[in-house]
């Protein structure tokens, strides 16, 4: 019997799109809450960001949409305006991504709906908010990675500014709003009000600047690139093998003294060059260059599972296919399969209100009568 979840009863009316607000709607969906996904009659744009297509549907928006009901309404129209307020009239949570100012133009705006509804937990999320210099402007992950750091720090010491792999900016503010509406919802059990969460992906690009930020701080020095490489602790970067690239992420000298036992190689312990994790840093070639030797005739994954039975933090560096078919993959339930739909599953166990596949990602409109 799968459980109702944790947020069942929460209702939660979904006006976003593309993946910040559908990335948080869906952790709530997948922990119960009805969540009520209100598309443009165009429907959500991410519907055609393919191939791949599942029938007419992306793969992009198949991803973040499961455990929702779906419904097509124009809200540049009184009628869809008004749908809404009748949606939002025993619902908990409004989650948008509209521009600043497009929802005030409808009458929808957090300062009229609260009026109307003072329960209501409303949260926008926005590339820069409604104010301040760069207020009520658009943004997107791609553009927040670039303005906001993490393109200067991410990529070869030699190399180009390079955007993160994957929307993570997108992401990381959905799952702040996830937060942020939950910690309104429990503030909500003692002042009985809702409130308004104001996300924005500039702030939540800027949160993730640890540890460059807080060295800048402290410094003075402007962070910089280093590849794989981090830039407080040696050894912490990828290595090549005989079969592929392992990480050794070597964060104490505890660890660094069980990976020269493993490696049959105590000497290099005793080299001053190396003592201390000050001393490696100082000395990162001379390190990268007698470790490299050491790990050339070894298989990754043989070894980083070696490693990590003695203690020391070590990976082999696998591609997407790999991954999903892990062992431990599939023993975590981290991926879902019912007949043509295939996802990560949630990755918050609860003990006893578990996520769990209630609703296929909903067609456009899908759910419009009733």
């Amino acid at each position: 019997m799968k459980s109702a979840g944790a947020l069942a009863g929460c209702k939660v009316v979904d006006l976003s799109r593309v993946l910040g607000g559908p990335y948080c709607t869906q952790i709530l969906a997948d922990h119960g809450a009805e969540v009520t996904k209100i598309e443009p009659p165009s429907g959500d744009e991410t519907r055609g960001w393919g191939p791949p297509f599942l029938g007419d549907t992306a793969s992009y928006f198949i991803g973040v949409n499961r455990n929702k009901r779906g419904m097509a309404v124009d809200l540049s129209q009184a009628a869809g305006q008004e749908l809404v307020r009748t949606l939002l009239a025993d619902a908990d949570v409004l989650v948008e991504n509209f521009k600043p100012g497009t929802l005030e133009k409808w009458g929808l705006d957090y300062e009229t709906l609260s009026a109307a509804f003072p329960r209501l937990v409303h949260c926008r999320i926005s590339g820069f908010g409604a104010d301040g210099p760069l207020g009520g402007l658009p943004g997107y992950d791609a553009c927040a990675q670039a303005m906001c750091g993490l393109m200067s720090v991410n990529g070869d010491a030699d190399g180009e500014a390079t955007r993160v792999g994957l929307p993570v900016v997108d992401m990381v503010t959905g799952l702040n709003a996830a937060v942020g509406i939950l910690l309104a919802l429990n503030e909500r059990e003692k002042s009985g009000l809702g409130q308004f969460v104001d996300m924005t992906l500039f702030d939540c690009a800027i949160s993730l600047l640890h540890p460059h930020a807080a060295n800048f701080f402290y410094s003075g020095k402007t962070p910089q690139r280093s590849g794989n490489a981090h830039p407080n602790i040696a050894p912490y970067e990828t290595f090549e093998t005989q079969t592929g690239a392992i990480f050794l992420a070597v964060g104490n000298n505890t660890q660094f003294a069980g990976l020269l036992r493993v490696l049959s190689a105590e000497h290099l312990g005793a080299d001053p060059r190396f003592v201390t994790n000050a001393e490696r840093l100082k000395h990162r070639d001379a390190l990268r260059e007698a470790l490299g030797a050491l790990l050339a005739s070894e298989d990754a994954a043989v070894l980083a599972d070696k490693l990590l039975r003695h203690g020391v933090p070590a990976a082999p560096v696998l591609t997407v296919p790999d991954i999903l078919s892990h062992p431990h993959t599939l023993h975590r339930n981290m991926v879902m399969h019912e007949g043509d739909y295939h996802a990560v599953a949630s990755p918050i166990k609860l003990s006893r209100t578990p996520a769990s596949l209630r609703r296929l990602p909903p067609k456009l409109g899908e759910h419009n009568e009733g």
